[in-house]
């Protein structure tokens, strides 16, 4: 055969074999994925070079000096397990026995009929996001009405993903009033009252994320009755137990009520903000039930959720956690410390209000101290977001949440200034 004609049958050989490579690609049809808008705030954040930038997107605890905060009572309980040279078998599919225990006396108190009667299944998750995942994915399987879940407006952004990506129906009810940037306890109230019965609602204990807006107690008792007339479901998600308030049994008030008013319920809990465990993602998942019966069937089913999960959950942050709340010194420490964290968030939100009244600000900036825990939402709109990044290199998310964790005495009169400038 003619070389010309040879190499023409060959150069179109190979661009049929490149074109069939092509249309067999295996991940042709993956799209890019938004980025994360918090991530996105503290990458804006790092390449700023102004020495005066505040980074208040990230949601982590930093000591007055900016800096992550390791507690003593966490670095105490670390060196006491690693006295104990354990080995590194499995743990239970349910997690480190201890720890689970612990965890809902913790949530429920020494004294709950619920814990003394054994009506609860506990099991350890991957911080609250994976409590979170194991018990909607429980419910995706379990729950035998419609799957609908109803998530406050606003809800922190994971929520609703998580729930959809168990084949729910996300919808809402109305919490935040912007008008007041305070808790819309009447339209919460009637859009409560109007969901279908045997609907799934969760509810965020204390510290709200992402508004830093929580009901009074007379408040949530009367969401407790409306929740139990409507026959819904609660699916309650603790992630600041102590954080929020510094005392853990005002911030476990919600959780408690819902047990004395006879409500069967989920909560997903998290050690990531009130012991600093953020990268050992330490949480558990409770579900109460009618009976022990009933339990050993739920426990059965979580067992097997988790298994196809991720087959069983990690033990070293489990058993920091379990030694600091069953051991009564390191407990005590752990109390203070966790009161020193939420005490030193209250004081910057009433340092901030008094800057800003210095500055001359004409606003009524009440709402920073009525808010609690680690989020703030100041009310700031998006343009005013946008001056404060470009004009002054603070750092926030374009819905105005700030975390007050990232504010210190050395950045507080400065972040006044910034803001009285953007809204005078």
């Amino acid at each position: 055969m003619h070389s010309t004609l040879k190499n023409v049958l060959r150069t179109d050989f190979l661009k049929a074999l490149n074109q069939s490579v092509n249309h067999s690609h295996w991940w042709a049809n993956v799209k890019m994925a938004p980025p994360d808008p918090i991530l996105g705030v503290t990458d804006a954040f790092k390449r700023d070079t102004n020495k005066n930038k505040i980074n208040l997107g990230v949601g982590a605890y930093r000591d007055d000096n900016g800096k992550p905060y390791v507690l003593e009572c966490v670095k105490k309980a670390e060196a006491v397990v690693a006295a104990q040279n354990l080995d590194k078998e499995y743990t239970l599919i349910t997690g480190v026995q201890e720890f689970c225990e612990a965890s809902v006396r913790l949530l429920l108190g020494e004294n709950s009929e619920i814990v003394k009667n054994k009506h609860y299944s506990t099991s350890q998750s991957i911080s609250g996001t994976g409590g979170l995942r194991n018990g909607f994915e429980f419910l995706r399987k379990f729950y035998p009405y419609q799957k609908l879940v109803y998530l406050p407006t606003p809800s922190w952004g994971n929520h609703a993903p998580i729930a959809t990506d168990s084949t729910f129906e996300v919808k809402s009810y109305r919490y935040y009033k912007p008008s007041t940037r305070g808790f819309d306890f009447e339209g919460c109230l009637e859009d409560i009252s109007k969901i279908p019965e045997k609907s799934i609602i969760l509810l965020q204990a204390c510290a709200h994320n992402p508004t830093g807006v929580d009901p009074t107690p007379e408040q949530w008792r009367e969401i407790s009755r409306v929740v139990k007339q409507r026959s819904l479901l609660p699916f309650i998600d603790l992630a600041y137990q102590g954080f929020a308030s510094g005392d853990i049994d005002k911030d476990a008030f919600a959780v408690r009520l819902f047990e004395q008013d006879g409500h069967e319920f989920l909560v997903s809990q998290s050690y990531s903000k009130n012991m600093g465990l953020y990268g050992e993602r330490v949480g558990a998942l409770t579900i109460v039930a009618r009976d022990q019966e009933e339990i050993q069937r739920i426990t059965s089913q979580i067992k097997t959720t988790i298994r196809r999960l991720y087959s069983n959950p990690p033990r070293h942050g489990a058993q920091i956690a379990a030694t600091v709340l069953n051991t009564p010194e390191l407990r005590s420490l752990w109390l203070q410390e966790v009161k020193g964290m939420a005490d030193r968030i209250i004081t910057m939100r009433k340092t901030l209000v008094e800057n800003l009244q210095k500055e001359g600000s004409s606003h009524n900036w009440q709402h920073i101290t009525d808010q609690i825990g680690m989020f703030c939402f100041t009310g700031l709109n998006e343009k005013q977001v946008e001056r404060l990044i470009k004009e002054f290199s603070v750092y926030l998310t374009k819905d105005g949440r700030i975390s007050v964790a990232g504010v210190s005495s050395k950045n507080n009169a400065y972040l006044a200034h910034a803001i009285h400038q953007v809204t005078k």
